[in-house]
């Protein structure tokens, strides 16, 4: 399967979303941005070690790092590889005692692991298809709206609107919705 690597663009809470991060990843050769929900711990997580910032005692996904290392493995990427009812799935693959693994993971985990051990970060093709948003062309151009949109494509815009504002909460409504209108399960 063909992966498309994804670096973290964003990371930003919403008054209105009830402790709920969006951690915004972007396509590294592409214009898709992919937000997902996430919770503050975790969003605390991946920002302390997105600034360097050291805690005074390890956390989880500290942990988790150290482990790896302590036992003989490691960790060789993270992969986000499904999207089910509105709901990512990820996988931590690793490398221990010469054979290739993998554990099932949240995408918030998953990339809060994956920062510390700085490894990349992919997503299947198939997720970004359907949850990505695009955001500009080739030539700097906004994704823009043609004066013969259909509702479908007028939402479409407007979730590229929502992601180039940050507002990730109700870019996460509308990616949603879309889902539902193409007839998929959000």
């Amino acid at each position: 399967m063909d992966l498309i690597q994804v670096d973290i663009i964003g990371l930003s809470s919403s008054p209105s979303s009830g402790g709920a991060y969006a951690l915004v990843l972007g396509e590294v050769d592409g214009n898709r941005r992919l937000p997902i929900i996430i919770g503050a711990f975790e969003a605390q997580a991946i920002a302390l070690e997105l600034e360097r910032i050291e805690p005074p005692r390890p956390m989880t996904h500290d942990l988790l790092r150290d482990a790896f290392g302590k036992l003989g493995g490691e960790v060789i990427d993270v992969i986000i590889d499904d999207l089910r009812e509105g709901t990512f799935f990820a996988k931590i693959r690793f490398v221990y005692e010469g054979g290739e693994s993998h554990l099932d993971a949240r995408p918030s985990d998953a990339v809060a692991l994956a920062v510390r051990a700085e490894v990349d970060i992919f997503v299947a093709p198939v997720v970004l298809a359907e949850a990505g948003i695009p955001m500009e062309d080739d030539d700097g151009q906004a994704v823009a709206a043609q004066e013969s949109e259909t509702p479908l494509e007028r939402m479409e815009r407007q979730l590229s609107e929502a992601i180039q504002e940050e507002d990730y909460e109700e870019a996460a409504r509308l990616r949603d919705a879309l889902l539902q209108i193409k007839g998929k399960p959000n």
